[in-house]
């Protein structure tokens, strides 16, 4: 059986092009894009898309609903589905204007790449993801070692995380010119730091307590004091990797270059977590934390704003949805609250 088609990659390949060029995708989109048409390619077992029709499109909604995740081995996610959907609607309208498509694909059947209404409804759902409290990242903290090199910067690593907010693509990107440690101060300068849509961040260090922020702090001191790294160097140097003396290849310390993934960050998290007896939570689940501290000690609408802002969001409702959803017990807290107190 074939696992490509050779007039369909040629388009293929014009398609990720436009998304790049023209309508301005970043990369990590137009990979999920890709993964979403390949779907639909390998369950049409790489059909022509001039064959493209509503019985083709009903039929692999159908057979979506029905796949399992690899990881879990649970159905795939409503959102999934629907994000698989809307890509392949959008590959297809484009095709469709395309030389040898425009007689080939009608505009009508295209329509049926479409959810139901409660099923879109429940996609769109905002979902409540668990984050960790203060204290559980303390502990993770201060659970860990910090003999080695390694130890060091894993330790700092997860205390910078909580005091910056900062995502994982953006710190691997980091050099130590852009700290300020007499400003509390991080310069995300996306023409160095991979940030978020290119843009530029500026952080300070959220008041998250003197302990923390002096693991970090010890960190870029033993950068630059004792190991004497230069200002272009990486913050968090990655792991060298070598043969040891049974010719086994092993972590032998730090070398001065920048991770090429975010795997290893979420790697250390995980292994930090796990020594300290508690869930894993990634580092993207730290905005989270931050967001509920900022709920709790901001007392006007500027100083929410300022919060918001140094987590790189342009509008404090983006905060709020993206982040500020209040978990099941706090929701109960809070209602019982009110009603003890006669409101």
């Amino acid at each position: 059986m074939n696992n490509y088609n050779p007039e369909n990659e040629r388009i293929k390949r014009a398609y990720y092009v436009y998304l790049k060029e023209a309508d301005r995708k970043a990369e990590t989109t137009v990979n999920a894009i890709r993964k979403a048409i390949l779907r639909f390619e390998e369950y049409t077992q790489f059909a022509s898309f001039k064959l493209f029709n509503k019985g083709q499109a009903i039929a692999f909604k159908k057979h979506l609903a029905g796949i399992k995740a690899i990881g879990s081995g649970q159905p795939l996610a409503k959102a999934t589905i629907l994000s698989t959907i809307n890509a392949l609607k959008a590959f297809f309208g484009w095709l469709r204007f395309q030389p040898g498509f425009k007689s080939r694909i009608c505009p009508t059947e295209i329509e049926y790449l479409n959810l139901s209404e409660k099923e879109t409804r429940a996609a769109q759902a905002p979902k409540y993801k668990p984050f960790p409290t203060m204290e559980e990242i303390r502990k993770a903290i201060f659970s860990s070692q910090h003999e080695t090199d390694i130890e060091k910067r894993d330790r700092a690593l997860i205390a910078f995380t909580i005091l910056t907010g900062i995502r994982d693509s953006a710190i691997i990107s980091l050099k130590l010119k852009h700290i300020d440690l007499y400003r509390d101060f991080v310069n995300q300068d996306p023409t160095e730091v991979n940030t978020k849509f290119s843009k530029r961040i500026d952080t300070y260090f959220f008041p998250v307590g003197d302990d923390m922020k002096d693991v970090f702090v010890e960190w870029v001191k033993f950068l630059k004091e004792e190991k004497v790294h230069g200002n272009d160097a990486p913050l968090f140097p990655r792991t060298k990797i070598g043969q040891d003396e049974y010719h086994s290849f092993s972590p032998l310390g730090l070398e001065s270059e920048h991770w090429c993934t975010t795997t290893p960050v979420r790697g250390i998290f995980r292994a930090a977590f796990k020594r300290a007896g508690l869930p894993y939570y990634s580092p993207h689940r730290f905005r989270n934390t931050l967001v509920r501290l900022g709920q709790q000690i901001c007392t006007t609408p500027e100083e929410f704003k300022a919060w918001s802002q140094n987590l790189g969001h342009e509008s404090p409702l983006t905060t709020f949805i993206s982040y500020g959803q209040i978990d099941l017990y706090r929701q109960g807290d809070i209602i019982s609250g009110l009603n003890a107190n006669g409101k």
